[in-house]
């Protein structure tokens, strides 16, 4: 088969009966119940469309009948999705039929309603994935567990024990003048009675004290007044010698629990109403059941989130205070962004993130780097998709393209290598501004790479009658810096000026070596000499064959800026002057020693 138009097929029909209704309602949850395969989106779409009609004609409990038949083998997440959140009916019967492997549970349980996970605790086929996920969840059975077997026959022998120690012990003292005169157990006259005894009525006789008495059978010594004696101890005792020798739980012999790791942040879900049914496994038990709307601020005032919420606004920035353990508690970030349904656009919940905020301003810059780098992370997907697409256009791998198409593709490819490559820039400067990302360390020969790139630069700056007027030095000026490395930052900084210079502009280059550092002084063209800041992003110069980059000069130079720092230099403006400083690799980074290299030193 080349092509299935199965599913395209059942759609042409019109189901006008009842029983027409109920043979399409099953033809199409047979399609749609298999494995998720290539098609066409639309036609899927209007497939659920179908069933959402054929719905409002088949009540509930007839689609739950057909949907618990015996046969079916529901393999697709998303059909599994959808009857989860239909009718409660339907959805105990789908999740009962639903064959899905670990990855695609684990996937989708925290999409579902509570009330459908309730549904599948009671299942016990399902894979360890799915298991832990529930747990994760706190989703529980409802039936109550069974006693274990060990319990109840430590019990059984503890009864025992107890029943044999009560015969053992000797029978209590019971005093003869307080019985009746008919009593079956009064053998001994009463003129062998104890003499002064109390008037105090015995207690009811259990068969273990009817063991015979003779009727000269004197007080035990340890009877009641032992017992007395015993008490008497015991509240002497109980005020001065608390902690001495006297009997406790063996707590003190435990290790003392260690304090949990503060987290820094957490994904979560919320439902409807906006309280959290879903968390990381790490903050789960702290976290869910929390209604985000109800957070307070840092200043007890209850955080501005409940309007978002019920607008289905998206939430950022809301700072908020948590309470609970201490790995939870303390001033957070969340940003939540609130999901509808595919199929009719309902809202279902919110998912987002809380940030645990930094305390100083390098944490909030840590913060803000973060999200940039995070935004870039979500925007190079599409930009590598139309890249992909463009260029199997570009390259006819799926047949001839006209000459016209091909251009066109070949514009997108590069324009998108473009943006690519700014993303790589700012996720590099963000990087390197927070101290996340150090530099390759090696040597290189910064002065010959600036007098190889000027070189390069003279034949661009040529048609219009610019130059470079340099004065580098002859020697070595070795940086322990790899050589990409260098050459990124010595590029960076010449193609940003060659580029900003305008028609019969000539750019001073200066570059020595003293005190071991290499100082490279560059004067700036006129356009950029003008801004108050070179290193702002507002800079901008004029588009040719040698470009900055698609941020602009000022963001290329804060850029080399921040390589420069790295290096353990510095890059900054000094009247109408660039000055860059690096410091040059020294004689001990320069030859290894003896412990290094063996051999070199035995030779």
């Amino acid at each position: 088969m080349h092509f299935d138009d199965r599913l395209a097929t059942v759609l042409r029909n019109r189901a006008t009966g009842e029983r027409a209704c109920k043979t399409q309602f099953r033809q199409l949850i047979d399609l749609l119940g298999e494995r998720p395969q290539a098609g066409d989106p639309a036609l899927k779409a209007a497939a659920y469309l179908r069933l959402i009609a054929l719905a409002e004609t088949i009540g509930a409990d007839e689609r739950a009948r057909i949907v618990g038949e015996t046969g079916w083998r529901f393999r697709n997440p998303e059909l599994v999705k959808w009857f989860g959140e239909a009718h409660p009916k339907v959805a105990a019967a789908a999740l009962y039929r639903a064959k899905l492997s670990g990855e695609e549970w684990e996937v989708l349980i925290p999409k579902l309603p509570i009330r459908a996970r309730g549904f599948l605790r009671h299942r016990r086929d399902l894979p360890e994935e799915a298991v832990r996920v529930l747990d994760r969840l706190g989703v529980q059975d409802r039936a109550l567990p069974l006693p274990e077997l060990a319990e109840a026959t430590a019990v059984e022998t503890r009864d025992d024990a107890d029943a044999g120690d009560l015969a053992n012990d000797p029978a209590p003292f019971v005093l003869d003048t307080a019985l009746d005169d008919d009593s079956p157990t009064q053998e001994a006259p009463a003129s062998e009675a104890p003499e002064a005894a109390p008037q105090i009525a015995p207690p009811p006789p259990t068969e273990q004290q009817h063991a015979p008495r003779t009727s000269g059978r004197e007080p035990e010594p340890n009877g009641i007044r032992a017992l007395v004696d015993r008490i008497e101890a015991f509240k002497r005792t109980r005020g001065s010698s608390a902690g001495q020798g006297a009997p406790s739980l063996p707590l003190g012999e435990l290790d003392p629990p260690q304090p949990r790791e503060a987290i820094q942040n957490f994904l979560f879900g919320t439902d409807t109403q906006g309280r959290i049914d879903w968390a990381d496994e790490t903050v789960a038990p702290m976290i869910i059941g929390t209604m985000l709307g109800e957070l307070e601020c840092s200043d007890g005032a209850v955080a501005d989130l409940g309007a978002a919420i019920r607008n289905r606004r998206p939430i950022g920035d809301g700072r908020v205070v948590l309470q609970g353990g201490e790995a939870i508690s303390g001033d957070w970030i969340v940003d939540a962004t609130p999901c509808f349904t595919r199929d009719d656009g309902r809202f279902k919940g919110y998912v987002g993130r809380f940030r645990r905020i930094a305390p100083a301003q390098e944490g909030r810059r840590q913060e803000a780097a973060d999200r940039l780098r995070q935004l870039l992370h979500e925007l190079r997907t599409p930009v590598n998709a139309m890249q992909g697409n463009a260029e199997v256009i570009q390259q006819q791998i799926f047949g001839p393209t006209p000459h016209e198409y091909r251009a066109l593709a070949a514009t997108i490819a590069g324009d998108s290598a473009r943006i690519l490559a700014g993303f790589d820039e700012l996720d590099r400067l963000a990087r390197l501004e927070t101290g996340s990302l150090d530099l390759e360390e090696g040597s290189a020969d910064f002065a010959a790479i600036a007098r190889a790139q000027v070189a390069q630069l003279q034949t661009v700056l040529k048609p219009r009658v610019a130059q470079f007027e340099t004065s580098l030095t002859t020697d070595a000026a070795l940086l322990p810096l790899a050589q990409g490395e260098a050459e990124m930052l010595a590029w960076r900084i010449l193609a940003t000026l060659a580029g900003a210079t305008g028609a019969g502009e000539t750019i001073h280059l200066d570059l020595r070596t003293q005190d071991e550092q290499a100082t490279l002084r560059a004067r700036l063209p006129a356009s950029l000499a003008r801004e108050a800041d070179v290193f702002s992003n507002e800079a901008r110069a004029a588009s040719g064959a040698v470009s900055a980059g698609i941020f602009g000069p000022g963001f290329s130079l804060r850029l080399a800026r921040a390589e420069a720092r790295a290096a353990g230099g510095e890059f900054s403006r000094d009247g109408e002057w660039l000055v860059l400083s690096l410091p040059l690799l020294t004689g001990a980074q320069r030859l290894p020693s003896p412990a290094d290299a063996p051999d070199r030193a035995a030779g």
